[in-house]
């Protein structure tokens, strides 16, 4: 068998959690043998697309491409252009319609792998439920709009917190600590802010979370506050960023998001050496960190911010 070569295009290099999924895909290609080019989209999907016509055009030798998109539509006419080249397409985090059709005609592996964002969204509902049992009031960070995993994760977590505790989205526009940081304080400067008490801060990843902290940390420091009573919880839960400031207090809990690149990239290499058909969509398990179970309830509430 010839030596394999793919591509793995991912949203951004400036999020911890897209850098690990580079490096285990990096890993995993040298482990088995692979050639492996990972390209960045800089959280644009017009310049993620052009990236990945390239590619296809390009005439390389190239097996197989596997994205994380960084919107909402999954570059269709992409994916079509790169299955008739006779290169494998794979998706990251999404979930997208035309893959059925796709599949029907190709003599490629075309499939998607995802964390199950639903239910990362589902353990977020939990875990408000298990620190929250008397109802309060949350800030919850979402990520992009254009993005499915924003999406899928808001509706788990509204649709398992409890009904008393009362959700605040604000929306940042990436993935980024300054994004968390951006969201956060341009809410804190509407008048409405100044008068509403938060119990606990939850975001759709942990860089978002911190970001949110330091925010509030900043406006807390210009009154002469303090954060004792205020929780911050994230998702992505890496060992050396989320799971550390866990055990450092930065962060009451995350939820531990496997890289999904290189579980991917395996199953693509596995297809091509095998000719096996790989399901359509595979989905990944996350866990909270610490175990919903082992939250102990918040006692006392946050004071407004002025």
């Amino acid at each position: 068998m010839k030596r394999l070569r793919f591509v793995v295009s991912l949203i951004t290099d400036e999020n911890d959690y897209q850098r690990q999924q580079a490096a285990s895909a990096i890993e995993t290609a040298t482990r088995v043998g692979m050639d492996l080019a990972v390209l960045y989209a800089k959280n644009d999907p017009l310049y993620q697309s052009q990236q990945l016509l390239e590619v296809i055009q390009g005439g390389g030798d190239v097996d197989g491409i596997i994205v994380e998109p960084a919107g909402r539509t999954a570059f269709p006419k992409v994916a079509s252009a790169a299955v008739a080249s006779g290169r494998a397409w794979v998706l990251l985090n999404c979930e997208a319609d035309y893959l059925s059709t796709l599949r029907l005609n190709s003599k490629v592996p075309v499939f998607s792998v995802s964390a199950d964002n639903r239910e990362v969204g589902r353990i977020q509902g939990r875990q408000l439920a298990a620190l929250l049992p008397q109802g309060g009031s949350v800030i919850y960070i979402q990520g992009p709009s254009q993005s499915t995993v924003t999406e899928q994760r808001t509706a788990g977590m509204v649709g398992t917190k409890p009904p008393n505790v009362k959700v605040r989205t604000l929306k940042s526009s990436n993935w980024t600590e300054e994004g968390g940081i951006h969201a956060v304080s341009s809410w804190l400067r509407l008048s409405t802010a100044k008068h509403e008490r938060i119990d606990l801060v939850q975001a759709q990843n942990d860089f978002l979370a911190v970001g949110a902290r330091r925010a509030i940390e900043q406006a807390v420091d210009r009154v002469g506050g303090s954060l004792s009573n205020l929780c911050f919880l994230g998702v992505d839960g890496l060992p050396r960023t989320g799971q550390a400031w866990v055990k450092q207090g930065v962060l009451k809990a995350t939820i531990i998001v496997p890289a999904i690149a290189p579980i991917a990239l395996s199953a693509l290499y596995s297809a091509l050496r095998d000719q096996s058909r790989p399901a359509e969509r595979t989905l990944v398990a996350s866990v909270s960190f610490p175990e919903v179970k082992e939250l102990q309830p918040m006692v006392g509430h946050a004071a407004s911010v002025e």
